[in-house]
């Protein structure tokens, strides 16, 4: 049901979905401790990748940072790169849809960066914003 409600939601209300996915409340508060603020832009991403990954220590906070950190960088990507929006796969996870049709599984790279820190979100946003 949660997924029905989700996918419903990328086209009744995109705005609405797309500030929902864009709190990351974990991430912006681990970073605001870090004195970084996040302000939606690319230049954000960069200073994300220079932090010191200590949530590495708690698997389970790890976890819910590279959620946020997937969500953090589709909401960068959607407010800056042309034709990119939030898309709802039939499992119910959140992507991010390029004008090409390609569709990038954000949360799973912020995940992985979350725990190996790799790939840098700098990097994978410049990916991205190229095509």
């Amino acid at each position: 049901m949660r997924s029905a409600a989700l996918a419903d939601a990328v086209d009744r209300d995109p705005e609405g979905l797309a500030e929902l996915l864009a709190e990351c409340e974990l991430l912006r508060a681990h970073a605001e401790s870090a004195g970084t603020a996040l302000d939606d832009s690319p230049a954000s991403l960069e200073a994300l990748d220079q932090l010191q990954p200590r949530w590495r220590e708690d698997p389970e906070l790890a976890g819910w940072l590279g959620n946020d950190a997937g969500l953090y960088l589709g909401t960068v990507v959607v407010r800056t790169v042309g034709g990119a929006g939030w898309w709802i796969w039939p499992n119910g996870q959140p992507v991010v849809r390029l004008a090409d049709g390609r569709e990038v599984d954000v949360v799973e790279a912020g995940q992985a960066w979350a725990a190996e820190g790799a790939p840098e979100l700098s990097q994978l946003y410049a990916e991205l914003a190229e095509n």
